[in-house]
């Protein structure tokens, strides 16, 4: 990861409030820049070159609003993404609407709590750089690039730490992980960030191979053994380097044996051959089983696993690292519509939440195989913004039912209050969608209190089915406690 800090311009006409959100983002590490017009926007776009900007709807004194700033920024910025999050008050819904149409990141409603506005500026500087990234990459024809793991979600995080801590190591790992989830990427990300970066990687799916044939192609032989000729086996090949093992639990059980001597002795000979060849190798094994059960079972010897298992990682499944959706479907369409030479996909609020809804059994394999999916069948259309429709069948058949609901409201015909009412049942009904009616959950992601969330959701009259919630309902706190407990906000009137 670079050292160059994350620039991010400020543009509000308040001297508080831009003091106060620059205060929280450099305690954050990012430095910040400052306008409260529109000729100084630009003034310190060209400046500053800022990775993103927050920027208020409402700034007087200013020759253009900051919906009028905001489209100026986009027709500016077409080919380096500067993405922008627009901050509105009170009574600024149908704006924040037309800013998303426009083009906006996203939108953020005062007052606000200190991590909603972090995670939105998190992800919208992500978000920035993978396309600030493909642009350079298709500049220079470069096609080569250093792995990195995508995601902000805390399971993504949890497991970058590990990988930084062990990668430097010689020791033996053995990731544990549903089918689908990239253990092999987290393989070659280890390596890659390992002092054998330049030394050979060799993979070898344990369960695609021959039994008959494993130890020859393990181990290498004379000519003549088998019926081969002489040949240099997967482990010489890969000598001073790392060998990864995938879905060792398939592997044979006499080779199981012979494999624990060759990790005792870092020493092997070919088969027919009694001369020894001294091995280097650093040694990660992967498993969606359960190598208990199979030891159990007489299928997987117990003392090759605790030689494999030396240090334990557990790889999240997709359904663990929601949050991480939205990045990752940027991260392989850019990479998928950079081989075609087709302009990168962007998705609709609706498309996006279809994704994030899904169970995605077969995990990140199969999120990018829908994207690889969407490069084929959408490619040649020269359609950009996938909607919900564009989805393939298996993500279709499975999202609720108010995510493919029309919900394109007339916000101009309604009053404030009822446009207010009418956005907030839509947002809550998808949420509570999602997560099936799972009042706790869905409070977590949208940053309220549950039992704030109990009490907008009678307010609204959605209807819920959420009994272990309905019985907690009673230890509610009350709103005015809820207040006294806020922390890191403020308030504009807008």
């Amino acid at each position: 990861m670079s050292d160059v800090k994350p620039t991010i311009l400020i543009v509000d006409d308040e001297p508080d409030i831009r003091a106060l959100v620059g205060g929280i983002l450099e305690d954050e590490g990012y430095n910040v820049c400052y306008a409260e017009t529109h000729q100084e926007t630009f003034a310190q776009i060209n400046a500053e070159n800022p990775d993103m900007v927050l920027l208020d709807i409402w700034l007087e004194n200013s020759a253009k609003d900051g919906i009028g700033i905001l489209t100026d920024i986009q027709e500016l910025s077409r080919d380096v993404a500067l993405p922008v999050v627009m901050m509105s008050g009170h009574g600024n819904i149908e704006t924040a609407v037309k800013a998303l149409q426009i083009g906006a990141f996203d939108f953020i409603e005062k007052p606000f709590k200190t991590e909603r506005l972090l995670l939105l500026v998190s992800r919208a500087i992500e978000l920035s750089s993978l396309k600030r990234e493909n642009k350079a990459l298709k500049t220079s024809g470069q096609t080569k690039e250093k792995r990195h793991l995508v995601g902000l979600s805390s399971a993504a995080e949890s497991l970058r730490q590990i990988i930084t801590r062990v990668a430097p190591t010689n020791s033996r790992i053995l990731l544990s992980g549903e089918a689908g989830v990239g253990k092999d990427f987290i393989g070659r990300l280890i390596h890659d960030s390992s002092e054998r970066t330049d030394a050979p990687f060799m993979a070898v799916n344990c369960g695609s191979m021959h039994a008959d044939k494993f130890d020859v192609e393990l181990f290498g032989c004379l000519e003549g053994v088998q019926g081969e000729p002489e040949r240099v086996g997967l482990l010489e090949r890969c000598n001073g380097g790392t060998f990864f093992l995938d879905e060792v639990g398939d592997m044979p059980f006499e080779t199981q044996g012979k494999l624990v001597r060759v990790l005792q002795e870092q020493r092997f000979e070919r088969l027919g051959s009694t001369k020894p060849i001294q091995l280097d190798i650093r040694v990660i094994a992967s498993t969606s089983y359960d190598l208990n059960d199979k030891i159990q079972s007489g299928d997987f010897r117990q003392d090759l696993y605790y030689r494999l298992n030396v240090v334990a990682v557990q790889v999240p499944s997709l359904k663990d690292r929601r949050e991480d959706i939205e990045l990752l479907c940027a991260e392989f369409s850019r990479e998928l519509c950079n081989r075609s030479d087709l302009e990168d996909f962007t998705f609709s609020v609706s498309a996006m939440s279809a994704l994030k809804s899904y169970a995605w059994p077969g995990n990140m394999r199969q999120l990018r195989n829908v994207i690889e999916w969407l490069t084929i069948m959408k490619g040649s259309t020269g359609k950009s913004a996938i909607e919900p429709e564009d989805l393939p069948p298996e993500i279709l058949s499975a999202l609720p039912k108010s995510i493919m609901a029309d919900n394109h409201t007339d916000f101009l015909d309604m009053n404030l209050k009822d446009a207010r009412a009418n956005f907030e049942r839509d947002y809550l009904t998808a949420q509570l969608d999602r997560f099936n009616g799972n009042i706790t959950k869905a409070a977590e992601i949208i940053g309220m209190e549950r039992s704030a969330l109990h009490r907008k959701i009678k307010s609204l009259k959605i209807n819920t089915q959420d009994s272990k919630d309905a019985l907690d309902s009673s230890a509610q706190i009350s709103e005015t406690g809820v207040d006294k407990l806020r922390t890191n906000t403020y308030k504009k009137t807008g």
